[in-house]
This record gives C-alpha cells, structure tokens and sequence, in this order.
C-alpha cells in the first residue's frame, strides 16, 4: 500500500509547531488590540495613517464639540462594570458545574470499571479477539482522564473568550470615532484572538494527551483512542451549561429591557436609564461569547475524537502508521495556518471604506479560507496519506485511495460554504426574505411572527440537501471514517469561524458602550452597522456548526445503516440524512456490537419516537426559562421606572446591580433542568432499555433535533435583522417602515424578543443536545452493552 510521504518524526513536529504559531499570533492580535487605550489621553490628528479606512482620524468628539476625556472615561467605566458582571457570572456558574464534573468523573470510572468487575488483568481487544488490550479498569480510568481535561479546556475557552471581549468591546467604540474601518479591524483583530486561542489550545492539549496516553498503551491505539473519547465529552458537558446557562441569562435581561424599555418606554436601545441595559451586554459575553468558545471547542474535540476512533481500528492503527493516524489533528494544524493569512486579508490586505463593505469583508472570510483550505487539504492528503489504504467498515476494511479521502473532506468543507451563504440569504436584511419580514410589520406584530416562522421553515430544505449529498459521497468513498473527515473538513477552519462569530457580539457591546457614554449618533450608526453584519455570520455559524453535528453523527448511523438496518427507505431515506450525525453514533454501534438495527421492532421504534420529542422538550425548557427570568426582569424594570424619582429624565442612575443579579440567579437555577434532561437520557435509557432502544433515541433526536435548530436560528436571526432593517432606514422601502418608535418598529421589536431564545438559547444548545448524548452513549457503550437492558431483562 505503501507509505506516507511525510514522516512520523515530521507529523509530530508539526503538529505542535503550528498549535504555537497559532497562539503567538492571537498574542499578536491582542497586542494591537491593547495599543487602543482606555485612558484619557489625545488622539493623534496626522499619525501617518491618513484616509485610512475612509476616513482621516479626527475625533467625531471633537468635530461635534463634546469633552473627549469624560467620554473614554464613561466608556473606561462602563467596560469595567461589564467586565465584572460578566467574570461574577462565569465563577457563580462554574462552582455549580465544577461539582457536576467531579461527581459525572466519578460515574464514568465506576461505570466503565464495572464493565469488567473492576479487573486489572489485560483482555481481548473489542475489534481483534485474537490481540490482547489494556484492561476495561485502565480504559475507565484513562476515560475520566480525558474527561476532566476537556472538561476544563472547554471553560478556559469559554473564559478566556469572555475576557477578550470584554477587553475589547470599549476599545471598539472608541475606535468608531476615527471611522468604521477602523471599528471593525479592532472588533475583528479581538474575535481573532479567540478564534487562534481557542484553536490552537485544543489542538495541543489534544495531541499532548495522545503522547501521554501512548505511554501507558503502547500499541494498544484502539483501546487509547477509545478512552481519549472522554475528552469531547468533557468539552461538551461543558458547553451544554455554558449554552443554556449564559442564553437563559442573555435573553432574560435583553427581552426586560426591550419589552420595557424600547415598547413601553419608548427610548433607545442600550439607554442608560434601562436598568436592565448592564445585564444585557453582561449577557452578550457570558452567552454568546463564553458559551460559544465552548460549545465549539466540544465540536472540535468530538470531530476530532470520532475520527481517530474509526481510524484506530482501520489499517493506520493496525498497522501502527503515526502520519496516517494523526491526519485529522494535521488538517486542524494546517488549518490554522491558513486561517491565519485568512485573517490578514480583512485586517491588512484590505480597507473598509464604508458600511457597505463591513459584510462582503466578512464574507471574504469564509471564501478565501475555503479556497485555501482545500489546496491545503490537497496536500496534507498527498503528504500524509499513502497513496492506498484501508478504513474500517462495519466489519470489513474498505479499500481507499488518498485522492477519495481528499473529496470527502473537501465535500464537507464546501457543503458548509454553500450552507453559510444560504443562511447569509435567509438572515441578511440585504435580501428579499428579511426585507419581506420586515414589510411585514406594516399590519402588525402577527403577521410578523408569521411570515418569521415560515421564513425559518423554509430555510431548513437547501441544508438538509446538502448534507444528504454529504453523506451519500463521504460514505461511499471512504465510509464511515469519511463522514467524519467531513466534518472535520469543516471545523479546519474554526479560527476564522470563531473570529467572526465572536466579532458581532463585542460590536454589539461596543454600540452599547457607546449609547451608555452618551456619544454621538454617528458613532451608534457605525456599531449597529458593524453588529448587523455580525448578526448574520453568527446566523451562518450556527447553522454551520447543525451541519457539522449532522456530519458527524451522520457516519456512526451509516454504520448502523449497513449493519442490516430494517426500515422502510422511503422517506426515512432522507430522516438518515438529517439525523446522522458525528461519527460517534456509527462508534457507538460499533462499540456496543450491534449487529442489526430494525426499526420494526418495538424496542427501537419506541426510541425513535421519545427521540425525536426530546429536542421539542427541552426547547420548551430553555423557551420557558427565558420567560421566567424574563418575567422578573420586566416586572424589576417596571418597578424602577414607577419608583425611582427622575429615572426616565436621566438625573437618577437606575439600580443596575438588581438586575444583574435577577439574570444571574435565574440562569443558575433554570440551566440544571435541561442539563439534566439531556445528561441522564443516554444513562437512564442504556441501563433501563438498552442499546438498541439508545440507538433508536439517538436516532430520533437528531432528525428532528437538526432541523430545529437550523429553523430557529434563522428564524430570530431574520426577526432580528429586520428590526435593524426598520431601524437603519437605509432604503426608501426601511424609511416607509420606521422611524424607531413607529407601529412598525414596535411590531419588529416584538418578533425580535421572540427570537432572542430562539436564535440565542434553544437553537444553539440543541446543537449540544444532539452531539452530547451521542459521546456520552460511545463512552458508556461497553456499560450499556455489559449491563444495559434491565427492564427488558426482567420480563
């Protein structure tokens, strides 16, 4: 078959070396980030920048007469407040999700340990029965390993991600005084620090644990890689807490201080006699900034996971080939380099001029790093691969060519760029389906939520498409191992996705900072300018990130699928499409030895049905847990502007400690719920049930799990949008709608509180709920295998 061109010694090195050039560059960003300084202090009029960005660098302060020192002070002061709410939050949060991961730590090794009662002597390996493997005690043992050490990556991530946006958000709107090219690289430069850090991070301590993981298991790779599953479970663990718990606190605060303060009061958005309006940009980095770095550092850590288990008992790891076996963590190294040069041309190689070029720039992004990624692909395939292998299938080993493997991660990556640009056209107010929701709004806040819904519906069909086509040529090149790939493909270039998606909210914080520190019109104009563009790459990110769980479930079902599975094609045909997703369902079938799948039979067909109503029970626990915070919120609210003397004339500063405090009490006690519901059902259904009724939850909960989250972000995002289409009056058509204040607006901002949970809570943590169940089940498949079925046992 023949050997890789680059060498073991190579692929070891160069792993590592571009994990560090990936953080020295997000210390470089930062660097030029800190430059911007929140001190009084005058501005240089003739730095030798010029016109730079479009505009010279004068102070819209200054042009307009305002005292620029009280104005960086109020920004200095406001970040601060932020800052710390944010950092309150985040340490409240993870004191409760620090006690869940020592006590689920220590059910993973006793779980896994009992598989074997407990045993320290060695044993058939699962895949070979005629090798001898390290003991089912030292896989549980290893497995709680890398559970906590992707448990605290995940809220590094996720913390470090909150303090450099926080960092960043005041800078931005300092910024926006010398130009909206100027406001939008320092935005841009702060996601980017994020994005490499996060990359690179998970990138490294992933490859330092299969070293130290090595040591022990020798070559035992099955039986490592089988417990390095641990460390995605760990991240996503994580993630689900941080998603529910950060969107439940967001949303709360942001529908109070809508409801209140732009429907009754009738004043601005981010007024600062909005007592709700701290909490609010609080909620911004705790939700959509910490939540997010985790709940894409727990993709990332799973895509990688699911792959190196199909490729550890494919001939890479039977033959012990280190460069073919490391090739998912090679695409994530040499994705950083190109996420890189990426992120210099809309930092250096290109100027904004204008707000109009704020989303082409964006959208630059995600076309520049494909393209490049894909010739990068194309050579780590010619350097890593031999030029014929084979990959596990079911049983069998599958013949593969390198040049096969390369389509198939390319697959994923362009399905995913096809996948953004349709959600970009659903979401973006530049395009007739928001245009038509805002239009919408001339008859009221119905027709509104109306035409919204129907808007989100429909923008389910091209994804689904997509990634049936997916899964029908990853799989039939390289089966199950070349869905995950795919969708690996996909998270190469997590930098630059990460980037983006943190971008929007610091601009948000920044337009924030900027109405809170009374500056000018203008400067608001620029940062709702800059948070528009990155409402809709968010939207695009997080239908990207349905796609990648779709992918990655989607090779572990195919391998049921081909395991003999018993169901009527038509129809289901395409529900295999939505629902599989991660290679960890195919592992998890794998793992637990389920030779036949048959949904006729009522063991399984039951599990497809509770299945698919577990994303709908747990949307209404999310859903009602925004409105109750909510509830307290708008009813504090209210009570500060009926009881406070002067609040709504501006002399009285509102209580906004009050209601940081309600976001943060509400989002501890109502994320444990839905944490619960979503951690226990692989155990309770595997130890009471079975595998086989697992699978079929598994199953079930994907199909429709994907579609609604795809439907809800894209519906709040439009509802969202539209407001800010109403708001900006950038055309004859927005201008008809507004101004802010008009039925219209007021009806836009009603479908835009509707869609707060939807687009910011539910849509995003049900991304969670479908990859997280799937790596809890593979990492208690030998548990469930051994020991499951209790109930069907007894009678």
């Amino acid at each position: 078959m023949g050997a890789s061109i680059l060498s073991d010694f190579g692929a070891e090195i160069l792993i590592p070396v571009c994990a560090v050039i990936g953080i020295a560059f997000s210390l470089v960003q930062w660097v030029l980030v800190s430059k911007v300084k929140l001190s009084p202090g005058r501005e240089s009029v003739n730095n030798g920048s010029g016109a730079k960005n479009g505009y010279s660098d004068y102070l819209i302060e200054e042009e307009e007469g305002l005292n620029d020192h009280s104005v960086v002070l109020k920004c200095a002061e406001i970040q601060s407040a932020i800052s710390e709410g944010a950092t309150s939050f985040l340490f409240t949060e993870y004191q409760y999700v620090g006690i869940f991961m020592v006590a689920f730590a220590i059910l993973i090794f006793l779980f896994l340990g009992s598989v074997e009662g407990f045993s320290s002597k060695s044993q058939p390996c699962t895949y070979d029965k005629s090798k001898i493997c390290k003991p089912a005690l030292a896989t549980a043992a290893f497995s709680t390993i890398s559970f906590l050490l992707g448990a605290i990556t995940s809220v590094v991530s996720g913390f470090l991600g909150m303090k450099i946006a926080t960092y960043a958000n005041a800078r931005t709107t300092l910024e926006a005084r010398k130009g909206v090219g100027k406001a939008f690289i320092t935005a841009f430069r702060s996601g980017a620090v994020m994005g490499f850090l996060l990359a690179a991070n998970g990138l490294l301590v992933l490859y330092i644990a299969i070293n130290l993981f090595k040591l022990y298991y020798g070559d035992d790779w099955s039986g490592l890689f089988e417990a390095i599953t641990g460390y995605g479970l760990g991240g996503s663990s994580m993630a689900l807490f941080g998603r529910v718990g950060g969107g439940i606190y967001t949303k709360a605060a942001d529908v109070g201080a809508d409801l209140v303060g732009k429907v009754e009061r009738n004043i601005p958005e981010d007024d600062p006699r909005n007592p709700a309006v701290i909490a609010d940009n609080v909620g911004d980095n705790v939700g959509d900034i910490a939540g997010m770095g985790s709940d894409l550092f727990g993709s990332y850590a799973e895509s990688s996971c699911a792959a190196l288990v199909v490729a550890s008992i494919s001939s890479f790891g039977i033959n012990h080939e280190l460069t073919p076996m490391l090739y998912p963590l090679i695409i994530s190294s040499v994705g950083i380099i190109v996420c890189l040069i990426t992120t210099l041309f809309a930092t250096d190689f290109f100027e904004i001029k204008a707000v109009k070029e704020i989303e082409p720039s964006l959208k630059r992004q995600l076309i520049i790093s494909t393209v490049l990624m894909t010739v990068g692909i194309g050579i780590v395939s010619w350097i890593a691969l031999p030029s014929s292998f084979t990959i596990f299938n079911f049983g069998d080993q599958k013949a593969v060519k390198n040049w096969q493997l390369f389509l198939c991660v390319a697959v994923g990556l362009w399905a995913g760029l096809i996948i953004g640009f349709v959600t970009e056209y659903y979401t973006s107010n530049a395009y007739s389906p928001v245009q038509d929701v805002a239009d919408s709004c001339r008859t009221g806040a119905a027709t509104n939520v109306i035409f919204g819904l129907a808007l989100g519906y429909k923008s389910c069909i091209i994804p689904i498409f997509a990634i049936a086509i997916s899964i029908f040529v990853s799989f039939s090149f390289a089966a199950m191992y070349g869905i995950a790939v795919a969708a690996l493909g996909m998270l190469s270039t997590i930098a630059t996705g990460l980037a983006i998606d943190a971008y929007g909210p610091i601009s948000d914080n920044a337009g924030g900072i900027a109405e809170m520190a009374g500056m000018s019109h203008r400067i608001r104009e620029r940062t709702d300018a800059l948070d528009a563009a990155g409402n809709t790459t968010a939207a695009i990110g997080k239908v990207s990130s349905c796609f990648r769980l779709s992918m990655t479930l989607i090779s572990s079902f195919i391998s049921v699928w081909h395991n003999k599975i018993v169901l009527p094609f038509q129809g289901f045909a395409i529900g295999s499409a939505a629902l599989v997703s991660l290679a960890l369902f195919g592992a998890f079938v794998s793992r637990a030895a389920i030779s036949t799948v048959d949904v006729l039979t009522p063991k399984v067909f039951i599990g497809l049905l509770v299945g698919a109503m577990l994303p709908y029970w747990f949307s209404a626990m999310t859903m009602k847990s925004v409105g109750s915070a909510a509830l307290k919120m708008v009813e504090e609210v209210r009570r500060q502007f009926n009881t406070i003397p002067g609040l709504m004339e501006g002399t009285t500063k509102p209580d906004y400690a009050t209601c940081v405090k309600i976001s943060t009490d509400a989002s501890i006690k109502e994320m444990i719920p839905p944490g619960a519901l979503v951690m226990l059902t692989p155990l309770v259904v595997g130890i009471f049930f079975g595998v086989e009724t697992l699978s079929g939850v598994l199953a079930g909960s994907l199909v429709s799990g994907v579609q609604i989250a795809i439907s809800a972000s894209n519906t709040g995002g439009a509802w969202d949008n539209a407001k800010k289409y109403i708001e900006a009056g950038a055309s004859p058509h927005a201008k008809s709608l507004g101004p802010k204040g008009s039925d219209p607006h007021k009806a836009a901002v009603i479908g835009d509180t509707i869609g707060d949970p939807l687009k910011d809570t539910s849509g995003p943590s049900l991304n969670i709920l479908i990859k997280l169940m799937a790596v809890e089940s593979l990492v208690f498949a030998p548990f469930f295998a051994t020991h499951g079925g209790l109930l069907f046992k007894l009678f």
